[in-house]
């Protein structure tokens, strides 16, 4: 009796266990409507309620940590949310915004979807915003932030705005002396009856402050090895200098980019102040000043490239943390090429050696100065050999705080290059110009340029000449994040100004020159639409351009590492690294002697271009945790000279890849279809599609870091 009695309660539990589980109902979707200002994406980041995950997020999740778990509805945080709905559109100007939330609840899929209907109602507008509290600052500071701080009043109120005024001002008085500046809440009144809102803010200046003096803290194994008079001289801050917050944080990091120590921090030590000053105090782990480092290199400078490394440090090197290094690499480049096809007609393979010494100053100025000579051999398919040698000296520049321009750097450049082009190469690039020029088959061609190669001579063709190349470099980033922007743009500019110098001397000792003087000039932009309102999802456009000019001397002399080349993982990705070059040669063979075949094949346009244009659109998602994925369309080539640009010559792909947001960098994987082809001039959905997509038309692409 008693068994049967445990037996029936035992049965009754579960029993009531399942029909709980039974009655929890999956919430499927979450809609909005009525909302035209905000966005559904923008509104599902603020309310609590979340969709359940797809099934196969919910799949991952059962057997690894991928994924996530299914969401049920919970009736209980719809107020919340409706909270939360208001909340967002009140601090974007809708003060009337009214929210009614429903639900319908399917009983047969156990599934539910929960909608919010949004009244928007009329906007309110800025009518005045006032600041108090800054009557005793300098007229010079007065007139900037009183600028920066009016409003126009045809704009509709937002936090955001307000945010950014009072950001803005007390981040300026923090940088310009007053440390200790604060501000109260800022007072909004909104006259309902007018939609307009009246803002105020008080600010509390406190006192000016100088810099009394500068202390120093030294800890960690190479402690003795630096001096105090080193970390003075590396954080640039001097007494009887105003107090600037920019000023510790453009400090620090120029101590940790001398990469002597662990950890480095600058602070004011409040507690010390006296009248008008305030002492600072440098705190500094000095690490290890000679490093031996094995090490796996990846990088996307132009494809993915990945080999093994060995670097010697040494820091501090003669004093003034002056850094020395000391690396050699073997690298196969353009990885996602070879894996498709494994042979030695896909393999780009970099060997490198360079000396590198670095100085954060330049005659007791803040100049990171690098100057760096190396040795490079390079092996580009079956097509060429190349070494590349010479010294190279740059400059990088602090720019003041407030301009628009973030970065600027300059760089000399001694190079000499030296290719040696191979017979199969020759052969392929000689054959088509046999069949234009004389009219003959492709076997008769073919074998005109074999015999011709082989025999004429030997095989090989070399190529070689030195350049000196100065260049400047600069840029603005004003994208709202670094890794993952959402919104805003960035704009970079370069000039490579080539043998002008050497130029100058030949005329001065009255020697032969015989290189060609030329200008490179690049611009890239990017900006970040805010279409979707996340701070995972981003819309993003590319644009850029490409021209070399010369003003003395003939084009085709200029190197092949020196011209444009469009196609790869950052560029059009349909296309292998470097494989969208001019179909059209610079010169016209009439006699295929040694001369001219060089001049082709070094200097003619299949080994690259003189104007480029490209660009992209790409909308990046996330998929759930830290997996995402992007669709893309890139168009793009390069050509002898703007003048031959055509639109039947732009090359067309689009694709799709797979992310993982990694906490250092992200990860990609990017297919590239060819959609349309400026070589045939035709679609490639016009021919075999299917059966030649993965030998013609598809490229795959790995990389580190977004396209762009």
């Amino acid at each position: 009796m008693k068994s049967k009695y445990l037996y029936i309660t035992f049965f009754l539990f579960i029993s009531t266990l399942f029909a709980q589980v039974e009655d929890k109902i999956e919430l499927e979707s979450i809609q909005f409507k009525g909302n035209e200002s905000i966005s559904s994406s923008e509104l599902k980041a603020v309310i609590i309620s979340k969709e359940s995950p797809g099934w196969f997020s919910q799949f991952l999740n059962k057997f690894t940590s991928f994924g996530d778990k299914v969401v049920y509805f919970d009736s209980l945080l719809i107020p919340s949310d409706v909270a939360a709905i208001k909340s967002l559109y009140r601090s974007n100007g809708f003060f009337k915004a009214d929210v009614k939330p429903s639900y319908y609840i399917d009983t047969s899929s156990s599934d539910a979807v929960l909608t919010y209907n949004i009244t928007e109602s009329v906007p309110a507008y800025f009518r005045n915003f006032n600041v108090y509290g800054l009557d005793d600052l300098p007229e010079e500071f007065k007139d900037r932030l009183y600028d920066y701080i009016k409003v126009d009043t045809t704009d509709i109120y937002q936090d955001a705005v307000v945010d950014d005024k009072k950001n803005f001002t007390i981040t300026f008085l923090h940088d310009h002396g007053y440390m200790l500046a604060k501000y109260e809440t800022p007072d909004v009144i909104v006259d309902t009856m007018l939609n307009r809102v009246d803002v105020k803010i008080k600010f509390n200046l406190g006192t000016r402050y100088q810099i009394s003096n500068i202390t120093t803290n030294r800890t960690g194994e190479g402690k003795d090895l630096v001096t105090d008079q080193l970390l003075k001289e590396i954080v640039g801050i001097k007494p009887g200098q105003f107090y600037s917050y920019y000023d510790i944080q453009r400090a620090q990091v120029r101590l940790y980019r001398t990469e002597l120590f662990n950890s480095a921090l600058v602070n004011s030590v409040i507690s010390d102040t006296m009248g008008n000053k305030v002492p600072l105090n440098i705190t500094a782990d000095v690490g290890l000043l000679n490093e031996l480092s094995p090490e796996i290199i990846v990088n996307n400078e132009e494809s993915f490239s990945i080999g093994p490394g060995l670097s010697f440090i040494k820091k501090n090197f003669l004093g003034d943390a002056r850094k020395f290094t000391l690396s050699s690499s073997i690298l196969i480049q353009n990885v996602s090429e070879f894996v498709k096809k494994p042979s030695s007609s896909s393999f780009y393979g970099r060997g490198d050696l360079r000396a590198i010494i670095e100085q954060p100053f330049l005659f007791g100025k803040p100049i990171n100065t690098r100057l760096e000579s190396y040795l490079t051999g390079q092996k580009i398919k079956d097509d060429y050999n190349a070494l590349l040698y010479g010294a190279k000296l740059s400059l990088d520049f602090e720019l003041p705080q407030f301009t628009y321009f973030n970065s600027l750097s300059t760089y000399f450049n001694v190079e000499r290059s030296e290719f040696i082009f191979q017979k199969n190469y020759l052969i392929d690039k000689i054959t088509p110009y046999y069949q234009r020029r004389f009219l003959m088959s492709y076997d008769s061609a073919y074998s005109t340029a074999q015999s011709f190669v082989i025999d004429t001579l030997g095989g090989t063709l070399p190529s070689n000449s030195t350049n000196a190349l100065l260049g400047l470099s600069f840029g603005t980033n004003k994208t709202n994040d670094l890794f993952f922007p959402t919104a805003g743009y960035t704009l970079s500019v370069q000039f490579e100004e080539a043998n002008s110098i050497p130029f100058v001397i030949s005329k001065i000792f009255n020697s032969e020159f015989t290189r060609p003087l030329f200008l490179k000039t690049i611009i890239t932009s990017t900006a970040y639409l805010p279409v979707y309102n996340s701070s995972v999802n981003a819309l993003g456009v590319k644009l850029k351009f490409g021209d070399i000019s010369t003003y003395r001397g003939d084009k085709s002399d200029i190197p092949l590492n020196q011209r444009l080349y469009a196609g790869g993982s950052n560029s059009v990705r349909g296309w292998a690294t470097r494989e969208l070059v001019p179909s059209n040669e610079l010169i016209t063979l009439t006699d295929a002697s040694a001369e001219d075949l060089e001049a082709f094949l070094a200097k003619g346009a299949p080994t690259g271009g003189f104007f480029l244009f490209e660009g992209s659109i790409e909308t990046r998602n996330r998929l759930f945790g830290k997996f995402g994925t992007a669709l893309f369309i890139d168009y793009g080539n390069t050509w002898n000279s703007i003048n031959e640009v055509r639109l039947d010559e732009i090359a067309l792909a689009a694709g799709f890849g797979l992310r993982y947001y990694s906490d250092f960098a992200p990860l990609r994987i990017d297919f590239g279809i060819k959609v349309y082809d400026p070589y045939t001039k035709q679609f490639t959905f016009q021919h075999d599609f299917w059966g030649n997509l993965w030998k013609n038309y598809l490229q795959f692409h790995i990389g580190i870091g977004e396209a762009f």
